[in-house]
């Protein structure tokens, strides 16, 4: 462990900024789109169309972390659900699944404290409320079930494209179905798919419902997601456990495959 810490911090700190990074558009927008005092709030009266602009601002930093230099050097996964599955795959060494989620985990809850201080009443009203992750109207069972869902089709698209002859175009990818997932599932479960991003929102602002469901259904439909994943392509997986795989960028995964 002290070991890996002593090489690989820097790409520790990369995840910790990535998420915190993330969080903070995540605060910004959801105050600007959904605020009532907002002017952006008082001009869209349609929820749909506020989730699409919300889907399409969060997608959009999704893609520029995973493209930034920081992202092509980390890997970009930003979530603890993510490495683990990599762990699972072999592309991870455990100590360093272990500090990328703890990176993860505070660099998402810095963001939103940051956001908490420039926002202050903004981000605690009810109706932003930090940004948490609740499941909605159709219950908790239903924001399980979507979370599972999305979870799974999202890795198994990373696998995938990261597999095929164009790896490169695997942050987009991921991208777009975060923009998608926001605009479209975001009403059964709130839009997680990360334990480290709910837990961002929870901490400061208090609201844990049905908490278990972000940190059980994420890891659960990735790991099914490889699973299914390795029965169709026998395992034959990706050669690292980037998102994108910059010539010329240190890559701790491959010295880990070399190992």
């Amino acid at each position: 462990m002290r070991d890996a810490l002593r090489r690989h911090w820097p790409e520790y700190l990369m995840e910790a900024a990535g998420l915190g990074l993330f969080m903070v558009a995540a605060c910004l927008f959801g105050t600007l789109l959904e605020h009532p005092g907002s002017p952006v709030r008082q001009a869209l009266a349609d929820a749909g169309v506020r989730r699409l602009l919300m889907g399409l601002a969060m997608g959009g930093t999704a893609a520029a972390l995973i493209y930034s230099p920081w992202g092509r050097r980390s890997g970009a996964h930003l979530n603890p659900s993510v490495t683990l599955t990599f762990l699972r795959l072999g592309k991870v060494k455990r100590e360093d699944a272990v500090f990328y989620a703890a990176a993860q985990a505070a660099g998402g809850l810095l963001g939103v404290l940051l956001c908490a201080l420039l926002l202050k009443d903004a981000l605690a009203h009810p109706a932003v409320s930090f940004v948490a992750t609740v499941p909605g109207p159709a219950g908790p069972a239903a924001a399980f079930a979507a979370e599972g869902g999305i979870s799974f089709v999202l890795i198994l698209t990373v696998l995938a494209v990261a597999s095929s002859r164009r790896p490169r175009l695997t942050g987009l990818a991921a991208a777009v179905l975060v923009a998608a997932w926001i605009t479209f599932e975001a009403p059964l479960s709130g839009m997680s798919m990360n334990p480290a991003r709910t837990v961002a929102s929870a901490l400061p602002s208090g609201i844990w419902t049905a908490a278990w469901i972000y940190f059980l259904a994420p890891p659960l439909g990735m790991l099914l997601g490889a699973q299914t994943f390795g029965a169709l392509t026998s395992w034959q997986a990706r050669h690292c456990a980037k998102l994108d795989h910059a010539p010329g960028v240190r890559c701790i995964f491959c010295e880990t495959a070399a190992a």
